[in-house]
């Protein structure tokens, strides 16, 4: 396969792990159960406190909630990630930065739940293609400023008006992708968009 093939490798590779991930719990046990899944690695604060499993964190974005949870996750992903790799290169994660603030609120509120899931991190490419958009007056290839917005408003308007939705770990992904973008994207000379 020629190198040039696959132009946003991390997002395709991003992808395939998550899938590959799915697969294989898939055939260990019911990946919708959430005692299931806590023990391969899904978060839940109280682990993380009591028993110093950080690790946590991270693990748990590879994880999904059944075919439904994996599927909608890795389309956005694919969809989005693949845009702003194009534009900015190799993706850093953001997800950890939702998960921080996920578990954080849980804290705050005593509301402690299983999570796991992709859409911190996705929230984070969303947060900075919005930034990229914002600087190239309101576009990033095919995708409009404004469109991120409305997708942005939809999605945590569904997750603040349905039950076990992870919203912080949205907002938090959300808001390190923004400023992730802040930090590594630099307009290449020659580009324009249209307005906002």
């Amino acid at each position: 396969m020629n190198k040039n093939t696959i132009k946003a490798p991390c997002t395709v590779l991003l992808a395939v792990v998550n899938v590959i991930v799915f697969l294989v719990l898939s055939f260990q046990g019911m990946t919708e159960d959430g005692r299931f899944m806590l023990q391969h690695g899904a978060m839940y604060v109280p682990y993380l406190i009591k028993n110093g499993e950080y690790y946590r964190l991270f693990t748990s974005m590879f994880l999904h909630f059944g075919y439904d949870h994996l599927f909608n996750n890795m389309v956005v992903l694919v969809a989005m990630g693949w845009n702003l790799e194009l534009e900015i290169g190799k993706i850093k994660l953001s997800g950890l930065a939702g998960n921080i603030l996920s578990a954080w609120w849980d804290i705050l509120t005593g509301s402690m739940a299983v999570s796991a899931g992709a859409s911190g991190a996705i929230f984070g490419i969303i947060g900075a293609l919005l930034y990229v958009a914002i600087r190239n007056r309101g576009r990033i290839g095919e995708i409009s400023g404004k469109g991120l917005v409305f997708m942005v408003v939809l999605t945590l308007y569904y997750g603040f008006t349905s039950g076990g939705v992870d919203n912080m770990a949205h907002i938090g992904g959300l808001a390190a992708g923004f400023l992730m973008g802040v930090l590594l994207y630099r307009k290449r000379k020659g580009k324009r968009g249209s307005v906002m």
